[in-house]
């Protein structure tokens, strides 16, 4: 059983991650200004958006972890 626990996060946090990289470097060449137009308050709210994600994401493996920890 734990086995196939671990082997399923493994296969999906490689694909996750690898879709979620994908998507980070699609929205990296909105940043092109020869192609699109934004302001800097336009590049801040998706900075800002994409920084509380990750703050959230890193609180829950924190504290998953350390529930387990416990």
């Amino acid at each position: 059983m734990e086995r196939d626990k671990r082997e399923r996060f493994v296969e999906l946090g490689e694909a996750r991650v690898r879709k979620a990289t994908q998507m980070l470097r699609l929205i990296g060449n909105l940043s092109n200004p020869s192609n699109y137009e934004y302001t800097p308050d336009d590049a801040q709210k998706i900075l800002a958006a994409l920084d509380h994600e990750m703050k959230l994401l890193r609180a829950k493996f924190h504290a998953a972890l350390s529930k387990r920890s416990k």
